[in-house]
């Protein structure tokens, strides 16, 4: 089928995607379904394996989402003694807000820090200029599934003592090659990391999910601990432990999907690569910042333009369906107005004022990015 209903590209069609990946998907949840164990078991202890076999880590640690995952990486740390409250973590300005959320519930100090405008990530040298004597970490959001200049990043965090947590959420599967040439992958890049398997993303459940990885032992059992209850021992609690479980049935369904996310993240920069070649950004006046390199896995393909609003009813006139991430900056949130509503970020504030996301998806078709190119090419 070329296209869906009503002729619409969708900005992402989940139900598309879910039955791609039949019967397999319906003959993974029917099996839990009949085991008669839905939580803890060894259905979510396989795919914990070959996540962190995939992201080149010693373990994952599966927990309810993504903004659990984060929270439960810093939680951890206090626990272990590494960080205490009100510690600082240097954190990109312009992400969706469960980044600074998870900081802000460790009991830590989330510092804004202007992205690159180039990358739309964590720019390494504003970050060293908010280093103080109680910075402990730095969390790099891959933003839009773009991995950060983790090597300098990196860099950065060794020279101040400093652990670096990635906020995978968008990028799974992205990879580079470190010094040595070795390939690494999102996840397996810091310390540790925390992912989401929101459905809409490129490794996504159905319904919420998420995961920590890391390579460090005390980390992985700390997380593991205190995301079910603060206990190891069935009844006894080392810890203030919160209830943060990947389910059996969400764990099922990501180790069904997880042998294909090479391949569809591939499509996906197929797809940015037709995009990148045949529309003429320059003369319609929109900016991209993008290359269909393996360090991007495309969960997003941004594009910015001050008519932002204008060409979003455009290309829906079309039939083709955009969305914007994200509207508000962390800073501009009701949230967040007394902690940093004075602050001036005029890299941030001008991303969120001029991004907008075309479809992106590992099922768009030739046909469909034919229309997307040609209704932008039309873009006056």
């Amino acid at each position: 089928m070329e296209t869906n209903t009503n002729d619409k590209i969708l900005y992402l069609d989940l139900r598309r995607i879910s039955e791609s990946f039949q019967p397999q998907l319906g003959q993974a949840v029917e099996r839990v379904l009949h085991s008669g164990w839905y939580l803890r078991g060894e259905t979510t202890e396989r795919f914990e394996q070959d996540f962190a076999r995939f992201c080149g880590t010693d373990y994952c640690v599966g927990v309810g989402n993504g903004l659990d995952a984060l929270t439960l990486i810093f939680l951890a740390y206090r626990v272990m003694g590494q960080m205490q409250e009100g510690d600082e973590v240097i954190v990109p300005a312009n992400t969706y807000i469960a980044t600074i959320l998870a900081v802000w519930r460790a009991g830590l100090r989330p510092v804004l820090c202007e992205p690159c405008a180039d990358t739309c990530n964590l720019d390494a040298a504003e970050a060293e200029r908010l280093v103080t004597p109680r910075t402990r970490a730095l969390l790099p959001v891959h933003l839009y599934g773009r991995l950060a200049d983790m090597e300098r990043l990196s860099d950065l965090a060794a020279a101040h003592g400093l652990k670096v947590v990635e906020d995978a959420a968008q990028a799974h599967g992205a990879s580079l090659h470190a010094r040595g040439g070795q390939l690494r992958r999102a996840g397996g890049l810091g310390d540790a990391a925390g992912f989401s398997f929101y459905p809409g993303k490129n490794l996504g459940a159905l319904g919420d999910g998420g995961a920590v990885t890391t390579s460090d032992p005390v980390l992985a059992r700390t997380v593991r601990a205190l995301a079910n209850y603060g206990s190891e021992q069935k009844y006894v609690h080392q810890y203030k432990g919160v209830n943060s479980r990947l389910d059996e049935v969400q764990a099922a369904v990501l180790d069904v999907k997880l042998p294909r996310l090479d391949a569809d993240n591939a499509h996906r920069r197929a797809v940015a690569a037709r995009l990148l070649a045949e529309v003429e950004w320059g003369r319609i006046g929109i900016r991209v910042n993008v290359a269909p390199t393996p360090d991007n896995v495309f969960h997003i393909f941004p594009v910015f333009t001050p008519r932002r609003d204008e060409l979003q009813r455009y290309l829906l006139e079309r039939g083709i369906c955009t969305q914007v991430h994200y509207p508000i900056p962390p800073h501009r949130q009701e949230a967040f107005a007394a902690e940093y509503g004075h602050l001036s970020l005029p890299v941030t504030e001008r991303l969120h004022r001029e991004e907008l996301s075309l479809p992106m998806s590992p099922l768009l078709t030739e046909s469909e990015v034919s229309r997307m190119v040609q209704a932008l090419n039309e873009w006056r």
